[in-house]
């Protein structure tokens, strides 16, 4: 079983190698946004963000999952180059139709909007970047699941690096502002389905069948709305912020969102997309529970020692590379945001007996009735909390959305998690960050120092309450080990 463990680990090492990418590229860009657009302009650039993300949420139709499900069942084993040409085919003829109406739409859909013309560029350029991501991550999906996250993570980079200097050369030079960074993912999503296609059509056989794309709709379909409303969950208070506050809450709301997502970009999404290929090959083998199970564990120690380093450290990060005061404030969110994404993460592999046994249907209800919660809370919140209105209504949604994709998930494959383990991991976190409000005001220096240290016993702590098991601690103090030997011969 370690052997597994280690095999999802490098994968989604790898993986995250493509993944962080776009998270350094967007921190490193922070300075050269808030330098050359104002708040509102970045609150409208995170309305039209979180439109391109419900787009390609909609219009991909679950098919990324029915791939990586199908790919590797029996029945499709043989049909695996025609499985992967029908749902190219289907999504391009999709995309392609979705695209060509929202692009004689987009004049409509601006006027409701302050400055008209300018609004009907963006989005038609919206529709054509949503057009690219659709094909591109079904082509990316059948990367992961030939288990090639060498290939995943270096086109990863290129487009990315290449946005990078698309972004500075529209909005450092051109001054283009919000307009410019649409052209630069443009430039950056086109650039990679160019690279992905050679590759993918040697994986491809020219047959569409029409019972394959049926059965890939069936287990697919129902995931729009989990994903749809997953995605909601995530960013649509955004959209009730602008109508009960302005844009300028939502730029504060959008950087805090940002940086804190360096978790969901760096960890969840790297480790679900090393762990799931093998889950869905490791489902029915001995021992396939206790893997699942040690999983989670791990996954969520990961999840709260680095977000506690980032919820500790977050006004510094902010300050750092925010170079106007104006958006300094949003600081005040990430933790609790942070708190959101551990459970997001964990979700990724406590729903997973709904994704095993093919009971979609479960993930969409729960994640329709978390977004109904949502909705709800931010309405109650936000008026007079704010941004932390809207963050708090986030953490408390995936609070109970985790909780609801557990139970029904136990009814069909229930997987013996180590839940007071992963309730000391979330209770530890917690507790350290709070003990940062005790002290008094310090120096800057003193305070960077006592943070420090409480990152640093994270770990430590774990160990009086028997979190380690003896695997895991002869495990530990092998690499350990190993790591002074090779100090001391270099």
């Amino acid at each position: 079983m370690l052997q597994k463990v280690k095999k999802t680990l490098t994968h989604s090492a790898i993986y995250s190698l493509g993944n962080v990418t776009s998270k350094i590229i967007g921190i490193v860009l922070l300075p050269l946004y808030t330098r050359h657009i104002t708040v509102a302009e970045y609150g409208v650039l995170g309305i039209l963000e979180t439109t391109i993300m419900i787009l390609v949420q909609v219009i991909v139709l679950g098919q990324g999952q029915a791939y990586l499900r199908f790919h590797d069942m029996p029945d499709f084993k043989e049909r695996r180059d025609r499985l992967l040409f029908t749902l190219f085919i289907f999504l391009v003829a999709a995309g392609s139709l979705i695209c060509l109406l929202g692009g004689s739409l987009s004049r409509w859909l601006a006027s409701f909007f302050q400055n008209p013309a300018q609004f009907a560029l963006y989005f038609q350029l919206c529709f054509f970047i949503t057009l690219l991501r659709v094909v591109n991550r079904l082509l990316l999906t059948a990367v992961r699941a030939r288990e090639k996250p060498v290939i995943f993570a270096t086109g990863n980079i290129i487009k990315m690096t290449l946005t990078l200097a698309m972004n500075i050369y529209f909005i450092a030079f051109l001054h283009l502002g919000v307009l410019g960074i649409l052209y630069a993912y443009l430039i950056g999503d086109g650039v990679l389905f160019v690279l992905l296609l050679p590759l993918s059509i040697r994986w491809m056989k020219a047959r569409f069948e029409k019972a394959i794309l049926k059965s890939a709709l069936v287990f697919g379909v129902p995931l729009i709305f989990s994903s749809l409303a997953t995605m909601l969950l995530n960013t649509g208070n955004r959209y009730i912020l602008k109508f009960l506050v302005d844009y300028h809450e939502v730029g504060l709301y959008n950087l805090g969102y940002k940086i804190a997502g360096f978790l969901n970009v760096f960890l969840i999404q790297s480790f679900t997309m090393g762990f799931l290929p093998l889950a869905y090959k490791m489902y029915g083998q001995p021992g396939d529970k206790r893997y699942f199970s040690k999983m989670l564990t791990y996954l969520v120690f990961l999840l709260c020692w680095t977000g506690l380093a980032l919820a500790l450290f977050s006004e510094e990060i902010v300050k750092k590379m925010a170079l106007s005061t104006e958006f300094w404030p949003a600081y005040q969110i990430i933790p609790v945001l942070i708190l959101s994404f551990v459970f997001a993460g964990a979700k990724s592999v406590t729903s997973l007996g709904l994704f095993l046994t093919g009971k979609t249907g479960y993930i969409s209800l729960s994640t329709v009735l978390a977004l109904v919660v949502s909705v709800a809370l931010n309405f109650i919140l936000i008026p007079s909390l704010g941004m932390m209105g809207a963050a708090v209504a986030t953490t408390i949604s995936f609070v109970g959305l985790n909780f609801l994709e557990l139970g029904f998930a136990n009814r069909f494959f229930a997987i013996p998690f180590e839940y007071a383990k992963l309730i000391l991991l979330v209770l530890l976190a917690t507790g350290l960050y709070l003990v940062i409000f005790i002290f008094p005001p310090l120096p800057l220096f003193q305070m960077l120092i006592l943070k420090g240290i409480l990152v640093l016993l994270f770990p430590f702590f774990l160990y009086p309450f028997g979190f380690y098991e003896k695997i895991e601690i002869d495990s530990i103090r092998k690499a350990t080990h190993k790591l002074f030997k090779r100090e001391r011969s270099a």
